[in-house]
């Protein structure tokens, strides 16, 4: 078990079953890694892409460059951030599979011409 999936298993059931959804989600991109870092789990393949932070009773998936994606879904929000932006899901049925995984790609893309530094 990764120090990620202990991670997991440790959090609320509503909590664990979003994360974990979305722990499978990342993990199946080739050369995707998850990592503990700063106590919540990092995703990266050249750099950071997102991280995953329980929040308000869900789970944020922030995206490190957020800022420089298009969000053409309007699924990402940067909350007064300036360059990060995410979005908050408080049940897996509440996921947009279809623009999560354009918003995943278009981070994947981006991290390969200009990894985050």
């Amino acid at each position: 078990m990764s120090e990620v999936e202990a991670y997991i298993l440790g959090l609320q059931p509503q909590q664990r079953e979003i994360l974990f959804f979305l722990h499978q989600v990342l993990m199946g991109h080739p050369e995707m890694t998850s990592r503990i870092r700063y106590k919540i789990p990092f995703y990266s393949r050249k750099s950071w892409v997102c991280y995953a932070n329980p929040r308000d009773g869900g789970i944020e998936l922030a995206f490190i460059q957020g800022a420089e994606l298009s969000n053409e879904q309007g699924l990402l929000h940067a909350r007064g951030r300036k360059m990060v932006t995410g979005a908050v899901f408080h049940s897996v049925g509440d996921i947009p599979q279809a623009a999560l995984l354009e918003v995943i790609q278009e981070a994947l893309l981006l991290d390969e011409v200009a990894p985050y530094k």
